[in-house]
């Protein structure tokens, strides 16, 4: 009986024993929840200096909440003055020759930028699902990196404010305003002074001599300490709750990258303005930035965050393991240019997802003009595009080259480092990345160009001894008719092209009619792809080159020579002769669309 009752007295005390070690394990795990998820922007006021050492963020709480700040909400929408709102703003003409002196440097309107409060107030142009979504109440802390060279005061500041007054303060964990050796007085001392009186968490990291946009990104990455790297421009502004739907992604998959949408904020004016409600980001081959149109799934998900297969450009979250996983930006890449597409490439095809999540908008200055000289490193963007194209694009890179084969010539340096990077990973294909990824982007820019419809002279058929000609005007060129000739001086070769727009041969300008009212002249823009305004059809039967999708025709008048849209009619003024015309190409190319969009009107 003894033994017996020893033995119960012994497992009852390993019994509590076990209890006790349970209850402390549970008590340290509810401190750190607690210490981890404690100041919520509007309902805890804890403010943490960072989460413990880890090698990537991993969410303590699952748990959604409200993350909008509806103090800050209500203190801007109470104010007033110049700019706030996003309203469109102007100077006095008193103030035009500082106006002009400012542009000539920025390539914006710094004067009126510098009247404009730094921390003013933005409109809320977000999808109206966005005022209602909730994300987990435990997100990832941040370093932000604003890479910058000569940026203007004002702009420059407005930017560190958006992202300090719009952000939970305890996620931000620093900001680094990168300087690649600005020559400008006040950029030194002066604005490291500011800095420390109003904007404390934010530093400014110097670079000694001019490095270019990659290099700054890598120096602020490489300096970073919290859990995201979050990229932007030195002339942008962040939105309401911004951040939460940058992070949240992020958060529960640490090779997710997130970008936002980028708004206008007007170069002029300094107008807060949509771009669009969403595009995802894609490339042709000569690898200019392009976009494709958001896919039916997303459009009916919105506004959850839907997948792209490139990012525009700088403004992105990414997790900083995953960033350095991937070996940051290329360090081979010189001043900018390809970098988004080195790194989109590198995310899909090794292993990674990139988003762009519509209840996230950031402002975007975009100059008028770019107002920094030449670095003096060459075809510095030639040799970036043609180091993405050996590391990552395989076959592929071939219609690079038949579209720019200067290409070829230049010397891409050391790229053993980058391949073997791709091979360690065993990253995919590009060929995977442009059937699973960007599967629609070769049907709106194929590789292998289709040959035109039609090109060469385009002359009225009651006159074949005059032309349609490409005059350039003092403020835009302009369709005339001229005489026939062969002669320097003259653009009277056209091509009809698959896209179906009308352009000069030997020039990326297209046939433009900004809207439909009948006499309006037919001008000529930059050839964006998109119909619209460049869209027009060669009838075969009428000899009519119609325009749009209304019922308006070239048109001309003898006596002036005037080219212009009029409603379509039987008039011998709307018949046209097209040297070379492909009557097949057109009926095969209508064939293919009404496989993949339905009915289209024929030629």
């Amino acid at each position: 009986m003894r033994r017996h009752f020893l033995r119960l007295f012994r497992l009852r005390n390993l019994l509590m024993l076990t209890i006790l070690v349970i209850l402390l394990y549970i008590v340290k795990a509810f401190n750190e929840i607690n210490r981890v998820n404690s100041g919520v922007q509007g309902k805890a006021a804890v403010v943490k200096d960072s989460y413990p050492e880890r090698d990537y963020f991993v969410p303590t709480s699952l748990k959604k909440i409200d993350w909008h700040n509806y103090k800050q909400i209500e203190y801007e929408s109470t104010r007033q003055g110049i700019g706030e709102h996003g309203v469109t703003a102007q100077l006095p003409k008193s103030k035009a020759a500082l106006e002009e002196q400012l542009y000539s440097v920025n390539g914006f309107n710094g004067a009126l930028s510098d009247k404009i409060p730094l921390n003013r107030s933005l409109p809320d142009i977000r999808h109206p699902g966005c005022k209602k979504k909730l994300y987990i109440e435990s997100l990832p802390t941040v370093s932000v990196v604003v890479p910058f060279h000569n940026e203007h005061w004002s702009t420059l500041l407005r930017t560190a404010y958006s992202v300090i007054n719009r952000s939970p303060e305890f996620l931000i964990k620093e900001v680094f305003l990168v300087d690649d050796a600005s020559t400008k007085e006040f950029l030194k001392q002066k604005l490291e002074d500011y800095l420390a009186h109003h904007l404390p968490k934010v530093k400014v990291l110097r670079l000694q001599e001019r490095s270019g946009l990659i290099a700054a990104r890598l120096a602020g990455a490489r300096v970073a300490k919290a859990d995201v790297l979050l990229f932007l421009d030195s002339h942008t502004e962040a939105s309401v709750n911004w951040l939460p739907p940058l992070l949240e992604p992020i958060a529960l998959n640490y090779r997710t990258v997130v970008c936002p949408f980028i708004d206008v904020i007007a170069y002029d004016t300094f107008e807060y303005r949509a771009q669009d409600e969403g595009a995802r980001g894609a490339f042709d081959w000569e690898l200019f930035y392009k976009r494709l149109p958001v896919l039916p799934k997303d459009e009916a998900n919105m506004p959850e965050p839907f997948e792209s297969p490139v990012m525009a450009g700088g403004l992105f979250a990414i997790s900083r393991k995953f960033f350095w996983e991937l070996g940051g930006y290329d360090p081979g890449l010189d001043i900018w240019g390809g970098e988004q597409y080195e790194l989109s490439f590198k995310i899909w095809q090794c292993g990674g997802r990139m988003v762009d999540a519509p209840c996230s908008r950031v402002g975007h200055i975009y100059r008028k003009f770019a107002p920094f000289p030449n670095p003096g490193h060459g075809d510095f963007v030639g040799r970036n595009y043609r180091r993405v194209a050996e590391v990552w694009m395989d076959e592929y890179a071939q219609y690079l080259y038949k579209r720019r084969p200067h290409y070829l010539k230049i010397d891409t340096g050391d790229i053993s480092e980058q391949k073997a990077l791709r091979k360690k990973l065993g990253c995919k294909s590009f060929r995977w990345f442009m059937t699973q990824i960007a599967f629609d982007l070769t049907a709106k820019y194929p590789p292998v160009e289709p040959e035109p419809f039609a090109e060469g002279r385009i002359r009225p058929v009651s006159h074949p001894h005059l032309c349609l000609d490409m005059h350039r005007g003092e403020q835009k060129d302009i369709l005339l008719i001229k005489s026939c000739m062969q002669s320097a001086s003259t653009e009277q070769h056209f091509v009809l092209s698959w896209h179906k727009d009308i352009r000069s041969k030997d020039r990326n300008m297209c046939w433009d009619v900004p809207d439909s009212t009948p006499k309006r002249p037919v001008l000529f823009y930059s050839c964006h792809l998109g119909g619209g305004n460049q869209l027009w059809r060669y009838h075969l039967d009428t000899k009519q080159l119609k325009h749009g999708g209304n019922n308006n025709c070239l048109d001309w008048e003898k006596a002036t020579r005037n080219v212009f849209i009029n409603r379509c009619s039987d008039a011998m003024s709307q018949q046209w002769e097209v040297d070379r015309v492909d009557a097949q190409a057109m009926k095969n190319w209508d064939k293919m669309l009404l496989k993949v969009t339905g009915p289209v009107e024929d030629y």
